[in-house]
């Protein structure tokens, strides 16, 4: 019987790491927080009161096993003048699918059988979340979008009504192998899958050893200046009883050009592996050369990225 791997997380970061983890013979679920209200995303949450639907289209492509033209379907973004401005094709059969359904998560399973995904995709809630957000001047930030936009520090993120978990993402955390705590945006694409009590308690009462795969990059107002340890310090403050026990993460050097690049233009720099720091809060590291780069962009390298949690999990 295959391991079960539940992937916590939103965003590119979590489909780069599925995109790695489908070529391996493993359950895959990924859980999805759906707290974006920026950009054709917001506009559909506003206008037919449903959560965001874009993290978990990205999340659909990425765990895809049909034809290269559907996933460019999906993907297709209207560019025109009319109230289609914006839009992508993927968000708007999501919205069509929960609205038939009834609710996302029969939206989301009607249209992975059209999909023929490699895995299963789950919303951590059908609430139509709002992102919070204290920042460390003392303002107080609403709004994912506008939490991103801010360029603040960032003090700590909540809800600002407390969301009621989908059964299916609680069942999954209980009967997970493996839980992983995706790369991607710290405070608006990680944590906010981690500010839910019954999301805590179920991973606490999981047997499932839990993985951190650490960004490569820091983000300006959320991460700067982070190290590899400060990235597992901060998730573990808003973990329950149950820390991180293993962490992976990228100790190969960014080409200096590429990262000269990206400080000057996005004002992101490399996130320092520091290893002694590391290990005295975490058990075990996986350390190699992630890095690649996909379409002028650092990213990790999917199938080494893969290769190596897979590996890990037959040890285990």
């Amino acid at each position: 019987m295959n391991k079960k791997v539940v992937v916590l997380g939103g965003g590119t970061g979590s489909s780069t790491l599925l995109r790695g983890l489908k070529q391996f013979p493993i359950d895959l679920t990924a859980i999805v927080s759906v707290c974006d209200d920026g950009g054709g995303t917001g506009v559909l949450r506003e206008e037919f009161n449903i959560p965001a639907v874009g993290d978990i289209r990205r999340v659909l492509v990425a765990l895809s096993e049909t034809e290269p033209l559907v996933m460019e379907l999906f993907n297709y973004r209207f560019n025109t003048t009319s109230d289609l401005e914006g839009q992508t094709v993927g968000n708007i059969l999501l919205t069509a699918c929960a609205k038939i359904s009834g609710n996302l998560s029969d939206g989301i399973e009607a249209l992975s059988k059209v999909m023929n995904l490699k895995g299963k995709v789950v919303p951590l809630t059908e609430d139509n979340v709002v992102l919070m957000a204290d920042m460390k001047d003392g303002s107080v930030v609403e709004g994912e979008h506008n939490i991103t936009q801010c360029k603040k520090e960032i003090k700590k993120v909540y809800y600002k009504e407390p969301p009621v978990p989908t059964k299916e993402a609680l069942q999954s955390l209980k009967d997970a192998d493996l839980i992983v705590l995706s790369m991607g945006s710290l405070f608006t694409s990680i944590i906010p899958n981690l500010i839910c009590d019954e999301i805590i308690d179920a991973i606490d009462h999981s047997k499932a050893k839990i993985m951190y795969v650490c960004n490569m990059m820091t983000q300006p107002g959320e991460t700067d200046n982070f190290t590899v340890s400060d990235h597992v310090k901060l998730l573990n403050t808003y973990l329950g009883k149950h820390k991180i026990d293993v962490v992976v993460a990228n100790s190969g050097n960014i080409a200096e050009e590429i990262a000269h690049k990206y400080e000057t233009l996005e004002q992101k720099d490399a996130v320092k592996f520091d290893e002694k720091e590391i290990k005295k809060i975490v058990p075990e590291i996986i350390n190699d050369n992630f890095f690649t780069i996909t379409n002028h962009l650092i990213r990790h390298d999917t199938i080494k990225l893969g290769l190596q949690i897979f590996s890990y999990l037959l040890k285990g």
